[in-house]
């Protein structure tokens, strides 16, 4: 009789650690689960990190779409008197007439400039978006439908890279991995957009000088043009993270896992 009776306790007590064991292994599954799928804690922040880049090349992309410094235009000093001469800063939205002293000016320097001296400033945004009209500058047309496209494209870049954040935080939050790859491909995208739209600006800077001949202009490309340009290129990087983030782990990789509990 004692027997039968530390039988069935053994028995009872086997069936409760099994039932026990399978309730903790299911609630460890469902907190895994919920922390962010099969990520570890490292594969997050790699992934934190390259969305850190990314966040880089959208702000650049931001400072350089929102300043009106890509090109600087400015005649001869000899055209005007002694005391002031003319300059021209503009960007994709506006353009800004500055009146400059002389005195200001480098000796050694024949063309009126840079902008960034101190002077009366007058800026007006471009008609082209608006009326339609084409913009005169020192006696030179602007060529509206390059313009129009330059900004058309960065306005694209600012939806690619918004639809990839957009992607790479509900990716974070909820721990859904193939997100990673639509977020590559919008924020290459966005880079190479912005690429483009600073070749299409800088051919409308050509177009516009060689309207008219009557006077010699200096240009030079300002500070917002080179923040597009390291913007392109760090979103383009960014997004290349991403895809690398997305490959399923490669084989030597597994292999060193399998080992590491073993050794």
């Amino acid at each position: 009789m004692w027997s039968n009776y530390f039988m069935q306790e053994e028995d009872s007590g086997g069936v409760r650690g099994v039932a026990g064991g399978t309730r903790g292994g299911a609630r460890g599954g469902v907190k895994r689960g919920g922390k962010g799928g099969a990520w570890s804690d490292s594969q997050e922040g790699k992934v934190k990190l390259a969305f850190f880049v990314a966040i880089v090349g959208v702000t650049l992309t931001m400072l350089a779409v929102g300043t009106e410094f890509w090109v600087e235009l400015s005649p001869p000093k000899s055209l005007y008197n002694n005391h002031t001469c003319p300059a021209v800063h503009f960007g994709l939205w506006k353009k800004c007439f500055k009146l400059l002293w002389v005195s200001d000016i480098d000796p050694e320097r024949e063309s009126c400039g840079p902008a960034e001296l101190p002077g009366e400033v007058n800026c007006t945004y471009f008609k082209f978006f608006t009326t339609g009209e084409n913009a005169v500058i020192f006696q030179k047309t602007t060529k509206k439908e390059l313009s129009i496209a330059a900004a058309v494209l960065c306005l694209l870049s600012i939806t690619m890279m918004i639809l990839g954040s957009m992607c790479i935080t509900m990716a974070l939050s909820k721990g859904v991995e193939f997100l990673l790859k639509p977020a590559s491909f919008f924020f290459i995208l966005a880079g190479v957009l912005v690429l483009i739209s600073l070749e299409v600006f800088r051919q409308s800077v050509y177009a516009l000088l060689s309207s008219d001949h009557t006077v010699p202009l200096h240009h030079e490309f300002s500070w917002s043009v080179a923040c597009a340009g390291v913007a392109g290129a760090v979103l383009i990087f960014g997004g290349v993270c991403f895809i690398i983030l997305s490959l399923p782990t490669s084989p030597w990789e597994k292999c060193l896992n399998k080992d590491g509990p073993e050794s």
